[in-house]
């Protein structure tokens, strides 16, 4: 199921009139976050373009969990992570490495790609498939491994 303003604004509601702290001001912190980037485009924002929202404040939680962790507050730390498992919750659930593996070799045919050359293309075509479900860094890596075999 696709994430979209009007599920974010139920939950917001349902959670406020719920008396969840925590997840009306995660949802509310989010919808703030997507309403600044409509203002930045000057439009609405598509599923993917909130999908991508929503990874940005996922990767802001984490980096704080690690920051507070090192600084010994596990106390704040706890909390950054009750919000990123919110957030996460908005998120397509992951591909599985067979999945991305299976991605990567379609985009790897869809580009006729012969040698790391092609490299640019490939990830422009897997990104928009992956989105929100894997981590960029692993796919870019596994394309390489498998361009480099090529």
């Amino acid at each position: 199921m696709g994430v979209s303003k009007a599920r974010l604004a139920d939950d917001l509601k349902t959670a406020f009139k719920g008396g969840d702290r925590l997840k009306t001001s995660v949802l509310r912190l989010l919808s703030a976050l997507i309403k600044n980037r409509e203002i930045e485009k000057r439009g609405e924002l598509d599923d993917a373009e909130i999908i991508q929202a929503i990874i940005a404040s996922c990767k802001i939680r984490k980096e704080a969990i690690e920051q507070y962790t090192k600084g010994g507050r596990d106390d704040l730390a706890a909390k950054e992570e009750a919000e990123l498992k919110i957030l996460e919750s908005y998120l397509p659930p992951p591909l599985s490495p067979e999945e991305l593996r299976t991605k990567i070799e379609d985009a790897l045919v869809a580009a006729q790609a012969s040698s790391l050359k092609d490299m640019g293309k490939v990830m422009a075509l897997l990104m928009p498939e992956i989105s929100g479900r894997a981590d960029g860094k692993v796919a870019s890596q596994m394309v390489k491994d498998a361009l480099s075999r090529r």
